[in-house]
């Protein structure tokens, strides 16, 4: 079997187990979802988390991020979670669990292990729907482009509703882009390091298999833009990798 396939299958057979539950969707089980983020096996080296490097250089994404923010945003806040998380996971079952696991499963866990794990699963998307390499499409493509034309109206009412998103998310977080468990595109915002694939935490209806992410934490823009969060936000469309959004959403629907 090809390995794309397997991907799709696995990621298929993830969102097939979302079955109605009470009053909402059951907990989907997404362990799986390792096989949508193929990243995903390199966040850890045996029983320890590790820190993964970045795909492209920090200056990459210059002039939209800074490379002074890109630096420290990785090195010394993305760092922070995975020695953080590292810690706190010792001696517990949580220890040489899948960070996706980790993340479906942070209400049995103490804040310290919700927090970095979260910080350290959402920033390792982030890195990746980057466009550091400027080969990518500016804008989605195909089947990805058609669902954001059904599901929003236009790429441009998609823009305009996820940056509503971004900005009206008070304090600190993250704006997302998923899959829902109806196959459906999504909006949503999460606060702090929480993600959509935290069960109990979010909305069922807003539970996923996220494909885009943007971090509005401070430390993400400030040195930069400041206060400016809206600028920061629109300069984020400048750099979004949207050949790899579409391949996410491809091995899903392909």
């Amino acid at each position: 079997m090809q390995k794309r396939t397997f991907l799709k299958m696995t990621a298929l057979a993830t969102l097939s187990a979302w079955m109605p539950w009470g009053n909402g969707f059951a907990k989907p089980s997404l362990s799986s979802a390792t096989g949508l983020y193929p990243w995903s096996k390199g966040l850890r080296r045996g029983n320890e988390f590790v820190l993964p490097n970045l795909p492209y250089a920090f200056d990459a994404l210059e002039p939209a991020i800074d490379a002074q923010t890109m630096e420290i945003h990785h090195g010394k806040h993305h760092a922070a979670y995975v020695s953080n998380l590292n810690k706190a996971v010792a001696g517990t079952s949580f220890e040489t669990m899948s960070l996706e696991d980790i993340c479906m499963k942070v209400t049995e866990a103490s804040p310290a292990i919700r927090n970095n794990a979260g910080g350290h699963w959402n920033h390792s998307l982030f890195w990746n729907i980057l466009n550091g390499n400027r080969t990518a499409e500016t804008a989605p493509q195909g089947a990805l482009a058609e669902a954001i034309n059904a599901a929003f109206g236009s790429f441009e009412q998609f823009k305009t509703k996820f940056g509503e998103a971004a900005k009206g998310r008070f304090g600190s977080g993250w704006a997302w882009l998923v899959v829902n468990s109806n196959k459906q595109l999504l909006i949503t915002s999460t606060p702090n390091q929480d993600n959509p694939l935290m069960a109990n935490l979010v909305k069922t209806e807003e539970l996923g298999l996220p494909i885009l992410a943007l971090d509005v934490w401070e430390h993400a823009y400030y040195l930069k833009y400041q206060n400016k969060r809206a600028d920061y936000v629109e300069a984020f469309w400048q750099v979004v990798n949207w050949n790899q959004v579409s391949d996410y959403y491809n091995q899903l629907f392909k």
